[in-house]
């Protein structure tokens, strides 16, 4: 098929101008389809790429690769308990914690929240949460002072800035079969963290001092958290450390809130690649019916030079390069227009959001409020490579029958 003689051919018809006005049109509506095909499968895989890329840089790295909680009674000794998690190969860090469910109030408004005591310190070891909080909060996130760091949603939905003050009512466990009020508390927003997502509609952040004191708890937490080595093996990595502590703990990993979505991710990227192959074959069954009307088409020039002298391998060659040229072309034309929607993609979806006034996704039921997009070079390869590839497929049969052709009855009756 290599052959510069058939590819000269095979330009040449290709660049011709048809006899027949159905054969350019199918030829073009197959480039066409191709280009398409191409290009909505590489936006849709980058689109994939960016929410993986939003969950391990925004999501897994502000919650814990996985935690332990204690099982009966609140753990006491959880700093012996740091340091020998620390001492594991699988283990980076460990921060101890405090959680509990709360509802803010805010004049008029309610929200409830999850209230999670930390140690800034130890915190910043296990995640990246003090890199999203804007101002200088952190660094004066101490106990004793009644602080507490909102998420963005939170402090929209009860219309607090940083600097006001809220009430927090904290429930308390019955006594004597008696149900107990609530505990309130009052407490100053001192700063607001952004994810742009799930957890700023339901995280509040309390130095963990303060969380014990309000528990009642004295020095003991609720668990502990880990970073591990890997993040998406971190099921297995929290259970091999589990087993070597030596109180009984309930074993959790981010997977088991978060899971869900990374693994939505994977499926959807699974049925992409399904979905290029069937939208770019559609398109290539284009090539199989032009190229065969164009060996119809192309008849008498195919005969003329059968009796030059021209082999089956020579006319079988220039109807494949035919073809393949034709997939090349809307491949690569795809993928151009593929990668200038995929690279401005956010961009795109948030003009449309601002014209139709709708926002696609909503930060409190998603964990993004906006659209990602990462080009992966290595997708751009194998879509447009699988187009070409298809269309060389596509041409095998048409390209066949050409080669079969009888230039005496081609030129008789001509």
């Amino acid at each position: 098929m290599i052959n510069s003689l058939s590819l000269f051919i095979g330009g040449r018809f290709s660049r011709a101008k048809q006899r027949n006005k159905m054969v350019s049109f199918i030829s073009l509506s197959s480039t066409l389809g191709i280009m398409v095909g191409v290009a909505v499968i590489i936006i849709g895989l980058s689109a994939m790429n960016g929410f993986e890329r939003e969950l391990e840089n925004r999501v897994l790295s502000v919650v814990p690769h996985g935690d332990f909680t204690s099982v009966n009674k609140p753990l006491a000794d959880w700093p012996q308990l740091v340091q020998l998690i620390e001492k594991q190969p699988q283990a980076q860090a460990a921060a101890p914690f405090v959680t509990f469910t709360a509802l803010a109030e805010k004049g008029k408004h309610l929200k409830a929240l999850q209230v999670r005591g930390v140690d800034p310190k130890l915190e910043s070891q296990v995640t990246k949460l003090s890199q999203f909080i804007q101002g200088d909060a952190w660094q004066h996130f101490t106990a004793g002072s009644n602080q507490v760091i909102l998420g963005q949603g939170i402090a929209k939905q009860l219309g607090v800035a940083v600097g006001d003050g809220i009430s927090l009512m904290i429930p308390v466990a019955a006594k004597n079969g008696r149900t107990q009020a609530p505990k309130r508390v009052r407490l100053k927003v001192s700063g607001i963290f952004t994810l742009g997502g799930q957890l700023d509609h339901g995280l509040a952040l309390i130095p963990l001092q303060d969380a014990q004191s309000y528990l009642a708890m004295g020095d003991s937490v609720s668990g502990i958290s880990v970073k591990t080595t890997d993040v998406f093996n971190a099921s297995n990595l929290m259970r091999t450390i589990g087993n070597r502590l030596p109180v009984y703990v309930y074993i959790n990993s981010w997977k088991q809130e978060f899971g869900f979505i990374y693994r939505d991710i994977q499926m959807v990227r699974t049925i992409m690649y399904l979905v290029m192959v069937l939208v770019i074959g559609v398109a290539c069954f284009n090539i199989v019916s032009t190229l065969m009307m164009a060996v119809k088409d192309r008849a008498a020039e195919v005969a003329i030079l059968r009796t030059m002298g021209a082999q089956d391998s020579l006319i079988k060659a220039i109807f494949m390069w035919q073809g393949v040229l034709s997939g090349v072309l809307g491949s690569l034309a795809g993928s151009a227009l593929g990668l200038l929607v995929a690279l401005n993609l956010t961009s795109i979806v948030q003009l449309i959001e601002r014209i139709i006034g709708h926002k696609f996704l909503s930060g409190d039921v998603y964990f993004v409020n906006f659209l990602p997009s990462q080009v992966n070079p290595m997708d751009v390869l194998l879509v447009s490579g699988t187009a070409i590839i298809l269309s060389l497929l596509a041409t095998w049969y048409p390209a066949s029958k050409a080669s079969q052709l009888n230039p005496a009855s081609v030129l008789s009756a001509k």
